[in-house]
């Protein structure tokens, strides 16, 4: 087929890849701006960009799409088959979903209709799931409501955080989005409706996500949030008007069973626990005093003196 690929990070690369290896032509890669990263600010092209340029694919990187009439006439004058899109970072516009033939086919890394939004992989692993996947489906105006075309359930370790998971659903969606336009081509995958009723949201992350709230959330919810938001916003409580950043944690308590409010801190055997909602707890193993390095928590507790009931918020 001949085909747009719409995509910026690097979540977006394997199928690019894979749309090529299964020998699709490609005329057109659009992807957003460069940006600067990092401390030193330097200009970076997206992952996507790099990627496509290797290959020898043209790339154009519009600043807005919507009522671009100089990028609107070079995708009608491509006439594209399809056009693909994954974790473009933009709303495609109505002339772009009416375009193609086969319409605009989008990678979304949840089982739709749970978790629409910008954040479907981070937001399932936070709030517990031990399932999730990558769904095919076709973009209309409304944000991830567009008809299923295939689904591909992917369990989720214990351990498993956030960023290992981005990997293995950027790889296993590759090869299903190859699968899917096959299906559309030969009329054998019928769009099924989303169930309405059914979805959630997955929005974009924000720093205020990391703050630990340990009066409402239990142990496990708040280790959950920790996978879930790596590696960021990550995990975070205010000790003595600092942040304390948590790198690590684990469900333990300490042997004593002791029983404490919320937020308290049980120093025991060079072991730092943290009292949780329900009558939970929390190890912290590894943390990081805003300003200081990242250390042990035995290493922390040898420089930090506490008095008998001091609390996290």
């Amino acid at each position: 087929m001949k085909l747009v690929f719409c995509g910026t990070p690097r979540f977006a690369v394997p199928t690019l890849e894979a749309l090529l290896a299964a020998g699709h032509e490609i005329p057109l890669v659009v992807t957003q701006p460069d940006r600067p990263v990092g401390r030193s600010q330097e200009m970076a092209a997206p992952p996507v960009k790099q990627t496509a340029l290797a290959a020898g694919l043209a790339v154009t990187q519009p600043d807005k799409i919507r009522n671009n009439a100089e990028f609107r006439a070079q995708l009608e004058a491509i006439a594209p088959d399809a056009i693909v899109v994954v974790a473009y970072g933009r709303i495609i516009p109505p002339w772009m979903l009416a375009l193609p033939r086969l319409g605009c086919i989008n990678l979304h890394a949840s089982l739709l209709p749970k978790y629409r939004g910008a954040a479907p992989i981070q937001w399932a692993v936070a709030m517990g799931e031990t399932v999730t996947g990558n769904t095919t489906m076709l973009l209309e105006e409304g944000l991830d409501t567009g008809p299923i075309l295939l689904q591909q359930p992917m369990a989720i370790a214990p351990e498993q955080t956030a960023a290992d998971l981005f990997d293995v659903l950027a790889k296993a969606g590759a090869p299903l989005m190859v699968e899917t336009l096959a299906g559309l081509e030969r009329g054998t995958i019928t769009p099924k409706p989303q169930d309405h009723a059914r979805a959630t949201l997955a929005p974009l992350l924000t720093r205020e996500d990391a703050h630990m709230n340990f009066a409402a959330r239990t142990a496990a919810e708040l280790k959950n949030r920790w996978r879930g938001f790596q590696p960021w916003p990550g995990a975070y409580a205010m000790l003595h008007g600092k942040k304390l950043i948590v790198h690590r944690m684990e469900l333990a308590q300490p042997a004593g069973g002791t029983s404490a409010e919320p937020g308290e801190i049980c120093i025991e055997n060079h072991r730092m626990f943290v009292a949780c909602a329900q009558g939970t707890w929390l190890e912290l193993t590894d943390v990081q005093l805003e300003g200081k390095k990242r250390m042990a928590a035995a290493e922390f507790l040898r420089g930090t003196q506490y008095a008998p009931g001091a609390r996290l918020g």
